[in-house]
């Protein structure tokens, strides 16, 4: 709570002063109070800065993204709130201010604390980071759970300041590449520092001979017929998810496409020997002369084959 919201009404200035003084309350940020002692949660750090802000403040950063409900943002102990350029109000302790002429005009909101549209906190967070690997996480994150589309996170980044924003620049390029999550992007850079495999295409839609539409691998070296799919567990929780799996192997296996399977964790740990296993499948198929009757298609194809 808020001085202002306690002190003439519930409190007098010395009964405020004897409960910060015997510990049973705390200040967590100037005028702004805790009715408890201990750390503060998450959530209650950012109730905190909206008091401390104002109400027409709003949460962005890695804070905004966590309310999004997106999981792959940076750790940051610190609440980034954005601040109408007119308010005179500073960072202080855990509150970091941003100043803007560009606040959200239907923030959503979590109790009294109201958070910015998710391409905003995206693109705020990626002008924070100096990981490339973490802004590819949460850029991709955020367009392939629908938070977000690249033409509202590219808005944004136009309209935003340029200095620090070479990491979203790139990550954006990826996503609009066909790029989906973050361990693909991971899977993507490894094959193309890989000099010994050619181009691959990423998320290409695929046709038979026939017409029919096959199954999209998340990426497809055209030239041996090779499927490369990442598997995450977290969309197998489902016997469903997991039969909609093998349903898509077998289609491309059936048409001729050799489909190699690898988890995100296989793919951050042990880079090199998923490297190995690409490496080995495309000699072994140069050298067997192996093709599959897949064809790249332009995506016009008006059959599509349901197991996708």
């Amino acid at each position: 709570m808020r001085r202002d919201q306690v002190v003439g009404t519930a409190l007098t200035d010395g009964a405020l002063r004897h409960l910060l003084g015997n510990a049973s309350w705390q200040a967590v940020l100037p005028s702004t109070y805790a009715s408890f002692t201990g750390r503060l949660t998450d959530e209650q750090r950012e109730v905190a800065a909206q008091l401390f802000c104002g109400p027409d403040a709003q949460l962005t950063g890695p804070g905004a993204l966590r309310a999004h409900g997106l999981r792959y943002g940076p750790a940051d102990d610190r609440v980034h709130m954005l601040v109408p350029h007119t308010r005179r109000v500073s960072s202080s302790g855990f509150v970091v201010v941003h100043r803007t002429r560009r606040v959200a005009a239907d923030p959503i909101t979590r109790g009294i604390v109201r958070i910015t549209e998710a391409a905003r906190a995206v693109d705020d967070t990626a002008l924070m980071c100096s990981d490339f690997r973490s802004v590819r996480g949460f850029v991709a994150e955020s367009v392939q759970s629908g938070q977000a589309t690249i033409t509202d996170l590219t808005r944004e980044l136009e309209e935003g300041p340029r200095k620090g924003s070479a990491l979203l620049r790139r990550a954006l390029e990826e996503v609009a590449d066909g790029v989906r999550s973050a361990p693909e992007a991971q899977l993507r850079e490894i094959v193309e520092t890989t000099s010994a495999l050619p181009t691959a295409r990423w998320n290409p839609a695929l046709v038979a001979p026939s017409g029919l539409r096959l199954p999209t691998p998340d990426g497809w070296i055209d030239e041996v017929g090779i499927a490369l799919e990442v598997d995450s567990r977290e969309y197998h929780t489902a016997p469903d998810d997991w039969a909609r799996t093998l349903r898509r192997h077998n289609v491309l296996a059936a048409h001729g496409a050799l489909v190699l399977h690898f988890t995100p964790q296989e793919i951050y740990a042990a880079p090199e020997a998923v490297r190995r296993t690409m490496v080995d499948a495309y000699l072994e198929r140069l050298r067997t002369g192996v093709r599959a009757a897949v064809h790249l298609s332009d995506r016009s194809s008006p059959q599509v084959d349901r197991a996708t």
